[in-house]
């Protein structure tokens, strides 16, 4: 305990005794979450058995190693004295070798966006909206037979419509016009991504989190857990359960391209046709190996009820999960590293600015530095 105190040096005593007094009660109710889940498994096991629920990576087949990738995208705000300094990035990376794509793949394999805006409360709601769909440009230019996306199938909707509301009502800011100039192309990439239609191209979202109960919900299980903590409990390595729709949302997805003036009728017709390949995007939970929780995965429909597409899927998914220091496939956890490098370089850029001002300013050196003093950043992916 007083180890533990020691962490909080700088801190009233009677605050360190309360935090650490909460934290025990804390872990006395992950406790108990923890027994009911060991008291359940056996019997919630044997029910996703008697419903045909699981599937055996080896019932697929074993098609040839797939080539694979992994895209992700971050953005940072550096909040300073007269300007905010914002930075956009997607970065997509190759899958362990072998197999290595022997394609062509378009360079670069990463898309950034860097710019100055004035002071906006909205400028991240926008600036996420350009991150992803940079990604989703990224991930279509890739060769690869399987395209591992960070994040949800659904993700894209909300970010891209929040920035479709708040992006005309902010002409002043500069990713508010790249958003609007790009959103058709961010659309167009999303919609075949969703679609995936081409047998030769596996697009797969594998979000790290999600508060989704598909198989839950199906069995009618009385839980507080999501489908992933549920299942990496009840999962044995090698095993998947079988796709299901993807959980519906209360409200109905929509797309608000009205809030967008003079784009034509071709805005409308491709988000329409968004919204309904949502709804026909599939969900299964797989555990490659015991070190590893299960990893959620969504997919297209076209996916899902292909045997040797799924197959190839699989296959792909547990080669690159080679060791148990990551706990998701080799290129999302490495383009994830690489991408969130941005927010830690963004103090960096802004001394580069700096200096270029400093250099080239015939007023009182001061007001650079007082201009471009930094007071709060705001990073997100």
């Amino acid at each position: 305990m007083d180890q533990d105190k020691s962490l909080f040096a700088d801190l009233p005593v009677a605050l360190v005794d309360e935090v650490l007094s909460k934290a025990s009660d804390a872990g006395a109710n992950m406790l108990e979450t923890l027994k009911e889940l060991k008291k359940n498994r056996e019997n919630q096991r044997k029910e996703l058995i008697d419903k045909e629920l699981i599937i055996h990576e080896s019932d697929l087949g074993y098609p040839p190693l797939p080539t694979t990738c992994g895209v992700d995208g971050s953005y940072a705000i550096e909040r300073l004295l007269t300007a905010d300094f914002v930075a956009a990035a997607a970065v997509a990376v190759e899958g362990l070798t072998p197999p290595s794509e022997k394609r062509y793949w378009e360079q670069p394999n990463h898309s950034v966006y860097i710019s100055t805006e004035t002071h906006n409360p909205d400028t991240s709601t926008v600036l996420r909206a350009v991150m992803l769909g940079r990604e989703l440009l990224l991930a279509m230019k890739a060769p690869h037979d399987i395209v591992m996306l960070d994040g949800t199938m659904t993700l894209p909707i909300i970010y891209f419509n929040q920035a479709l509301n708040k992006a005309p009502e902010t002409p002043e800011l500069n990713c508010s016009q790249e958003f609007l100039n790009h959103f058709l192309e961010y659309f167009e990439a999303y919609l075949s991504i969703l679609k995936g239609s081409r047998s030769d191209k596996h697009y797969v979202a594998m979000p790290k989190y999600s508060t989704r109960r598909e198989i839950g919900k199906l069995m009618r299980w009385d839980m507080k857990q999501d489908d992933r903590g549920l299942l990496t409990s009840l999962l044995k390595p090698g095993e998947l359960t079988k796709p299901v729709p993807l959980e519906k949302p209360d409200q109905p997805w929509h797309l608000n391209t009205n809030a967008v003036p003079n784009v034509g009728g071709r805005a409308s017709e491709i988000s329409e046709q968004i919204v309904n390949a949502l709804y026909q995007v599939y969900v299964c939970h797989y555990k490659p190996h015991s070190w590893l929780p299960a990893i959620r995965l969504e997919f297209s429909e076209s996916l899902a009820k292909n045997m040797h597409r799924m197959a190839v899927l699989m296959q792909g998914i547990k080669h690159q999960c080679a060791t148990a220091s990551m706990l998701e496939p080799y290129p999302i956890y490495l383009a994830d590293r690489t991408v969130k490098a941005l927010a830690r370089s963004l103090p960096t850029f802004r001394q580069v600015a700096t200096q270029y001002i400093s250099e080239n300013y015939d007023g009182d050196i001061g007001e650079v530095f007082f201009s471009m003093h930094g007071y709060r950043s705001e990073t997100g992916g």
